[in-house]
């Protein structure tokens, strides 16, 4: 669970550092930006992921195309569905990163990635779900950078935990325990 915690920690602190960003510079191309933010953003994640399969490169790289695309398609679901694109974009991210870390960057099966990138985008969707009131309106400098540390902390949590943390066999590194 620690790599989970240290990896949403790490993450929370790129998004507030992206928040604050985003309140200080406000973009003419908000579009573009969020893209890039996206892409930054998710860089960051894959690095984390993939610096737990000894592939920090690759992580990287396959984060940051699923955060553009992430980004993308909330940009282009937005004009259809309103805000609730946000929540459709989180999902489809955190299957994304299913596939990633247990079929790219490691050797786990289909079935085993996409549960986990099920797992991970019901998880981290409901949380997402439940602090994403940090964001209508957007003010940071109302509710403070710490709260919106917390937040994100709290949206990013489940979805690290549902692809990190072992389940159903030996954690990586160790040897199963004998009957």
């Amino acid at each position: 669970m620690v790599p989970a915690l240290v990896g949403s920690l790490l993450i929370a602190a790129l998004s507030t550092f992206g928040d604050w960003i985003w309140a200080t510079f406000p973009p003419n191309q908000k579009s573009l930006a969020g893209m890039l933010h996206g892409g930054l953003l998710c860089l960051g994640i894959g690095g984390i992921l993939g610096d737990r399969r000894h592939r920090q490169a690759a992580g990287a790289f396959g984060g940051l195309v699923i955060g553009v695309l992430a980004a993308g398609s909330f940009y282009a679901l937005y004009r259809v569905i309103g805000y609730s694109a946000m929540f459709v974009s989180w999902v489809a991210l955190w299957l994304g990163f299913g596939l990633l870390y247990g079929r790219w960057l490691g050797r786990d099966s289909l079935a085993e990635s996409l549960l986990r990138g099920a797992l991970a985008a019901i998880g981290s969707g409901l949380a997402f779900w439940a602090v994403s009131g940090i964001w209508r309106p957007f003010d940071p400098a109302t509710k403070g950078y710490l709260y919106h540390f917390v937040c994100w902390t709290i949206a990013f949590l489940p979805g690290f935990a549902a692809l990190l943390v072992p389940y159903g066999r030996s954690a990586p590194g160790t040897k199963p325990a004998s009957a």
